[in-house]
């Protein structure tokens, strides 16, 4: 007989992640995995094997001692365990109108700060940069036009890897005015202006491919030798090609995938000034909040907003050295 936990947990990652909130299999999979470590810690450190594990057995105290042994035993980083943690919170968040008899462990387990860290700097690639390893594929060769026009596009959309991997033919329009309709978290349809050259290769591109044609409605415009959409890990295989290609050493020695694509259309977007709403909605994000962190990561943005500020309170004036007779007196009598 199953337990509440199982019955619980069953009903959060189906009809409530999947069904109700629309998540992507990558998000149910990444609670999933959250959950199946918190089984094999009650099972390893506590000696209560699946079937036995209870929602009485899970509280507060529980959960600490999880954290910890994500950090001591398998050596998470504080990043990964609070990722943990955030799965754990969205359950007995959803726990407390579930079961409001539990409603205050619940709440105490909401209670649980997650770890300070050390946020690394937002990666992304300069427009010099990203400019050379849009120009490396070689569009004399039919491969090559199509990994132009994928960077293209996926730099372009600001699209997550997954969003790109899903475009079918159905969701680019090339007639004017030119967008992508990109799907993404909860399932949730965006349209994102295509700018002339980016528009121009998809046009030749689905021509060359035949994807313009009657009945290739939901084909994926993207896909490999087998006709099928290109994996999340075949676009980061295809990006990492291009950067060992790449001469400047910057860009060949800098961490490089998809979502760092994403995040440099986003620097220059911002950096070019525009404004903050306008770069939430082409990413998809739900909150201005997060978005806010290309402003906090653009240094030119800052540069510029401090020169426009009272520019003439710092002068530059220097006193020529040869034209004081007190100091040329001093240095004569030294």
């Amino acid at each position: 007989m199953a337990t509440d936990f199982a019955v619980f947990l069953r009903r959060f990652l189906t009809a409530h992640l999947a069904g109700l909130r629309g998540c992507s299999p990558h998000t149910i999979a990444s609670y999933r995995d959250a959950f199946k470590l918190l089984i094999c810690y009650f099972r390893d450190e506590r000696s209560i094997p699946p079937d036995k594990l209870t929602l009485e057995l899970i509280d507060a105290a529980a959960i600490a001692g999880f954290l910890t042994w994500l950090r001591t035993s398998r050596h998470n980083t504080a990043s990964t365990s609070n990722q943990r943690l955030a799965a754990i919170d969205s359950f007995f968040t959803w726990m407390q109108s579930e079961d409001p008899a539990r409603m205050a462990c619940s709440q105490d387990i909401l209670a649980i700060p997650a770890m300070k860290h050390d946020r690394p700097a937002l990666a992304h690639l300069s427009v010099e940069q990203t400019r050379q390893l849009l120009a490396l594929p070689d569009r004399s060769t039919r491969t090559g036009r199509r990994d132009a026009t994928l960077l293209a596009t996926l730099y372009d959309t600001a699209a997550r890897v997954q969003e790109l991997a899903d475009l079918t033919v159905r969701d680019i329009r090339v007639d004017h005015p030119a967008m992508a309709a990109l799907t993404g978290k909860g399932r949730k349809t965006r349209h994102v202006p295509l700018d002339a050259n980016t528009t121009a290769l998809l046009s030749a591109y689905l021509t060359e491919r035949q994807l313009d044609r009657p009945g290739r409605d939901e084909h994926p415009v993207f896909f490999n030798q087998h006709r099928h959409k290109l994996s999340r890990g075949g676009i980061a295989w295809i990006i990492g090609k291009y950067q060992a290609r790449a001469t400047d050493a910057a860009l060949a020695n800098a961490h490089l995938s998809p979502h760092i694509l994403r995040h440099s259309r986003a620097m220059h977007l911002y950096d070019a000034g525009v404004p903050l709403p306008y770069i939430r909605d082409i990413l998809g994000h739900v909150d201005l909040s997060t978005t806010e962190i290309y402003a906090r990561a653009s240094t030119e943005a800052k540069r510029k907003a401090l020169e426009a500020v009272y520019p003439d309170v710092v002068t530059a004036d220097l006193t020529e050295w040869n034209q004081d007779p007190d100091l040329l007196r001093w240095l004569a009598n030294l």
